[in-house]
């Protein structure tokens, strides 16, 4: 899995970051997405909550935003469309490749660590991990999906080490 990673806020670790991507590929083999794309930034509980009115029209910080990449249009070409020209192959599949992004505030993590009572590595590790899940289509509305992704996300956490 390729992530791209960026660090708006310059606090987190190397560590942090290792672990972060560590997780997600760990997350990807455990759900067959190992072949996809996505990135992750690290914001502040400010930056947070610009997007989250942005997006999700509300007006506080959260602790990830997920942002599942679908595109507007479905592009389909025949074998022999594809077979003919190697370069636009190449951008189908780059093209299906991409799932979305995730957005983790840093602060939002210190916080929910502490009241949790667990550390900021565990917090970083599981919102990355929520995250990833809401980008691959996983959800909690109804307590089915609830109880179908968080038996995933805890499975996918405790498999890595990140246990509570």
């Amino acid at each position: 899995m390729y992530i791209e990673m960026i660090d708006e806020t310059n606090q987190v670790s190397e560590e942090i970051k290792n672990q972060t991507l560590d997780i997600l590929e760990f997350a990807a083999q455990k759900t067959g997405k190992e072949d996809k794309e996505m990135a992750v930034t690290f914001v502040t509980n400010e930056r947070s909550h610009e997007l989250n009115l942005k997006y999700r029209d509300t007006n506080r910080p959260t602790d990830v935003i997920s942002l599942e990449y679908k595109p507007e249009s479905s592009l389909s070409f025949d074998e022999e469309d594809l077979a003919d020209d190697p370069d636009l192959a190449e951008v189908l599949t780059e093209f299906d490749a991409y799932i979305g992004e995730l957005f983790i505030s840093v602060d939002k993590a210190r916080e929910q660590a502490q009241e949790y009572g667990h550390s900021f590595e565990r917090e970083m590790g599981f919102l990355a991990v929520h995250g990833f899940l809401h980008i691959n289509g996983y959800d909690h509305y109804t307590p089915q999906e609830e109880k179908e992704m968080f038996s995933l996300q805890e499975e996918i956490l405790d498999a890595y080490g990140l246990k509570r």
